[in-house]
């Protein structure tokens, strides 16, 4: 059957290319903003869902994996900062604090209309930074496409002072020990 990534994400496709099977790219086209009073992983739960619904249209017989990311800190939300001074202003907000990547996941298979969903949180503790590590940080990195302004997987992890969860690859976007289960569960043959 083919597998569909429900996202254009560089770090999504990168992460879903460890499992070397064959897979294919869709944009999916669904507005991310949180819907008036949902909780945080309330969003990036719905989003994952609505994202592999989308492309699910385009392909009636695949396995379409949507995912999607909230980080929090509380019921403040820090998404892809877009400019390298919103990506300042996150790191200043979270610097010394404990914040929440809450990752999403969600396999549909458009033939039997099944879908399998998971959410994996991740909490980050940021270290103190002082703004010259901040400002060097994001001239460094340039993390404006990437929920957080940190990129663990890179130079931001000098960032952190811990961090702690149930799969790393969550943080970077995709939990691959969940999809992996899912992918098995659809007959898929892993490694």
């Amino acid at each position: 059957m083919k597998i569909v990534l429900a996202s254009t994400s560089a770090y999504r496709r990168m992460l879903l290319e460890r499992f070397r099977i064959p897979f294919e790219t869709d944009r999916p086209e669904v507005d991310e903003a949180a819907h008036p009073g949902e909780l945080p992983p309330a969003t990036a739960d719905r989003l994952a869902i609505e994202k592999a619904r989308a492309v699910a249209t385009r392909h009636p017989i695949a396995l379409v994996i949507g995912s999607d990311q909230v980080a929090h800190l509380g019921a403040d939300v820090f998404g892809k900062p877009g400019t390298p001074e919103r990506a300042v202003e996150q790191l200043r907000r979270m610097s010394g604090k404990t914040v929440v990547f809450h990752t999403a996941l969600a396999v549909l298979n458009t033939a039997s209309g099944h879908v399998q969903y998971d959410s994996v949180p991740t909490r980050v503790r940021f270290r103190e930074l002082s703004d010259q590590e901040i400002v060097r940080y994001v001239e460094k990195e340039s993390p404006l496409d990437c929920a957080g302004s940190a990129k663990s997987e890179g130079l931001g992890i000098s960032l952190l002072e811990s961090l702690s969860g149930d799969d790393p690859t969550a943080l970077v976007g995709l939990p691959l020990i969940s999809l992996a289960r899912m992918l098995r569960n659809e007959g898929i043959s892993l490694p």
